[in-house]
């Protein structure tokens, strides 16, 4: 059987995951040099090992989900779902405060953020829950409501860290999912309706620190020693990086101008060093991987894998627009890392165990192509 995995699997989407997470450390080193002088006196590379090390670790995920038949998580949703809510409730114990938002559990040096871990479990969770209930999805109290109720739980516990940025993905990743899931179209526009009352109410609770992200992010000029400053710096690097950009190394924003230009703002620093055409290689990349994802969603005939793809895909699809919403101004800036480009273990080993599913779910996609196609010819041949 694993020979068959192996020989289904899609090199393409492989490729593009390996390129990214290449790209991504040579960069993660760039980036992050004066920044680990700075923390880490004369250790420059302090960072970029760091990355290796998770890396690696990524790596071994990587295969091991590529190998795990993506059906079997259907077994483990309760326990994937109950994990899922205790790390966000033991964060609120024994968490540590970073940025201003209780997100990080540490056991001994090694830290770990639940909420990154939680998007995956929350689409397991949900494809599962939604394939079984295709039988009645257009019964809402029944079919729909109850997973919805479950998304709430979990996007308050994480919003109220606060993990805006990780929320909103949460939020909008499980939109994907439940707008695939088959759900009528009169309950889908009320559920929207609801999300923008919620969302207006939730407004109205922001702090004065939250608000100021917002007017950062739509007029950063008006406030640029403090709301505005990581956007200004932001637009400064990525418009002196131009066309061709600066060079690789060359980057003057990560001298102590743009904060943790390693993590949230490198892709300011890509642009910086290398131009349009480091941008257009990063989200290229990144865009056939998600657009990959929903094809492979699309071929899958078994609801189940068909809406674990999908969400997968979305949920990748949505950090990637979120980040690079914030670096640009479109969006707030919430701290959501670039998906195998950003500096931290916790997100690239949650997004390469994803991608490892979604490998999985296409070898089983080829391998069903495969012996359709097989059957044709046999059945052609005896015919004939």
């Amino acid at each position: 059987m694993i020979k068959k995995l192996f020989k289904n699997y899609d090199y393409s989407l492989i490729i593009s995951v390996l390129l990214l997470c290449v790209f991504g450390l040579v960069m993660v080193y760039s980036a992050s040099m004066v920044w680990a002088v700075m923390r880490h006196e004369t250790n420059s590379a302090y960072f970029f090992n760091r990355q290796i090390m998770w890396l690696a670790v990524s790596l071994v995920v990587l295969l091991g989900t590529m190998l795990f038949p993506y059906k079997a998580y259907r077994k483990f949703i309760i326990p994937i779902l109950g994990g899922s809510v205790l790390g966000l409730l033991l964060v609120k114990i024994i968490g540590s405060t970073t940025n201003n938002a209780q997100s990080w559990i540490y056991i001994g040096p090694i830290g770990f953020q639940p909420s990154e871990f939680v998007k995956l479990g929350l689409i397991i969770y949900l494809a599962a829950i939604y394939s079984k209930k295709q039988a009645y999805i257009s019964n809402f109290l029944r079919g729909a409501l109850p997973p919805i109720m479950v998304i709430g739980v979990i996007f308050a516990l994480v919003a109220s860290q606060p993990d805006l940025g990780t929320a909103m993905i949460i939020a909008l990743t499980s939109g994907i999912v439940i707008v695939c899931s088959g759900m009528r179209w009169q309950h889908l526009l009320s559920l929207i309706a609801v999300g923008i009352l919620l969302f207006a109410g939730a407004w109205l609770t922001l702090s004065a620190e939250q608000l100021s992200r917002f007017t950062g992010a739509y007029n950063p000029f008006s406030d640029p020693t403090d709301s505005g400053f990581h956007l200004i710096n932001s637009y400064i690097a990525i418009a002196s990086g131009g066309i061709t950009g600066q060079g690789f190394g060359q980057s003057i924003q990560k001298y102590g101008f743009l904060p943790e230009p390693h993590t949230d703002f490198i892709m300011a620093i890509v642009a910086e060093e290398l131009g349009l055409f480091g941008v257009v290689f990063v989200v290229g990349l990144l865009g056939y991987i998600v657009f990959k994802g929903f094809v492979i969603g699309i071929r899958c005939k078994d609801t189940f894998g068909s809406l674990l793809a999908i969400g997968i895909a979305g949920m990748i699809g949505v950090q990637t627009v979120v980040n690079l919403g914030a670096i640009t101004g479109w969006l707030p800036v919430t701290g959501v890392p670039l998906p195998f480009i950003s500096y931290g273990g916790s997100s690239l080993v949650l997004l390469m165990m994803s991608v490892g599913i979604l490998i999985n779910v296409s070898a089983f996609v080829n391998i069903r192509k495969a012996k359709k196609t097989d059957h044709f010819q046999s059945e052609n041949t005896v015919s004939m």
